[in-house]
């Protein structure tokens, strides 16, 4: 005999089943089903895709070479295995030494000078009061971005070099002139200089998108409290966004070696491989120039392994101050 609830004929339903709970019964979609409804999505997000499958993992198939004697005419198949050699000569080899002296120095540089003039530049940019003249400043900072660094350092040559814009007013000034382009002693600070230049205010669009976050009502409280603009940076904006900053830095240590390499390619000859010399521009004239693609390959490797070092290290040191890094702990 069923019991009647509220005066209704109907049995009462299953413990902890909801009586009218909306598409109880149906079928959930499963994963065709979400594709389809996401197909415009996915479709957007193929050719990035693609990208990354090719030229990122798909290459790291070619770290095989670094542990053969490889002939372009036998492929990988054909070519004779020679295990560590390439290893123990690069770890014998001046020339690799000198690139990686070379490659620490300005890498060193970019992380004092470059990183955080992204940020400065950001938080001058959001205490801007007027809109307009905001994104006049922003359109203006992102222009170098979108110019190549054959342009970049046609300009740099044009105004630095010997015979330069510089040099000429000096001239007319009845002083000797300044060698930059071209020195040796100058050519770390130079190329900084034309990075700062280029990418500096592209670099500012994720630190104004995390400084647009920050709650406004703190910047009140604040003010309200007797902090002024100093306090409300230190105390306010900068712990905001640290986890973004620990972010990119973390990101930044990761790619600590791979410095670039057109820059410093248009550049080489100018100071020489001894000063201009890098890990990029290195295994390019070894691999390509010389045709040692075997000991170019254990090269790249070998900074890839340092890259991943570095990145591991410097995520565990954030979790160590309670950020979450590239992953959580």
């Amino acid at each position: 005999m069923t019991r009647v609830r509220g005066g209704t004929g109907g049995t009462s339903p299953p413990t902890g089943e909801p009586r009218d709970r909306p598409g109880a019964g149906r079928p959930r979609p499963g994963h065709l089903r979400r594709i389809l409804a996401n197909r415009v999505l996915l479709a957007v997000a193929l050719p990035g895709l693609a990208y990354f499958l090719v030229f990122h993992y798909g290459a790291l198939f070619g770290n095989v070479l670094a542990f053969q004697d490889y002939v372009p005419f036998l492929g990988v198949g054909g070519s004779r295995w020679v295990g560590l050699a390439h290893f123990e000569r690069m770890f014998g080899d001046p020339a690799f030494w000198n690139a990686v002296r070379n490659t620490l120095f300005i890498a060193v540089l970019q992380l004092v000078f470059f990183f955080p003039a992204p940020l400065a530049l950001a938080l001058l940019l959001n205490s801007v009061v007027g809109d307009t003249l905001r994104r006049f400043v922003q359109s203006v900072v992102y222009l170098p971005h979108f110019l190549s660094w054959v342009i970049v350092v046609a300009l740099f040559q044009q105004m630095l070099g010997g015979a330069g814009v510089v040099n000429g007013w000096l001239s007319t000034l009845g002083f000797s002139g300044v060698s930059i382009i071209g020195n040796p002693d100058a050519y770390g600070p130079l190329v900084v200089a034309q990075l700062v230049w280029k990418e500096c205010g592209w670099a500012t669009i994720i630190f104004l998108a995390a400084l647009s976050q920050v709650d406004e009502r703190q910047y009140e409280a604040a003010a309200l409290d007797g902090a002024g603009w100093w306090r409300r940076l230190w105390h306010v904006t900068l712990p905001a966004i640290r986890p973004v900053v620990v972010l990119l830095l973390v990101l930044r240590l990761g790619e600590f070696l791979s410095i670039g390499f057109e820059q410093f390619f248009l550049q080489r000859q100018s100071v020489g491989p001894e000063t201009g010399e890098v890990l990029e521009t290195f295994v390019y004239f070894t691999g390509f120039a010389n045709g040692d693609f075997g000991y170019a390959a254990a090269v790249g490797l070998f900074k890839g392994v340092i890259g991943v070092v570095l990145i591991y290290t410097a995520n565990k040191v954030a979790h160590r101050l309670g950020e979450q890094g590239v992953y959580k702990a």
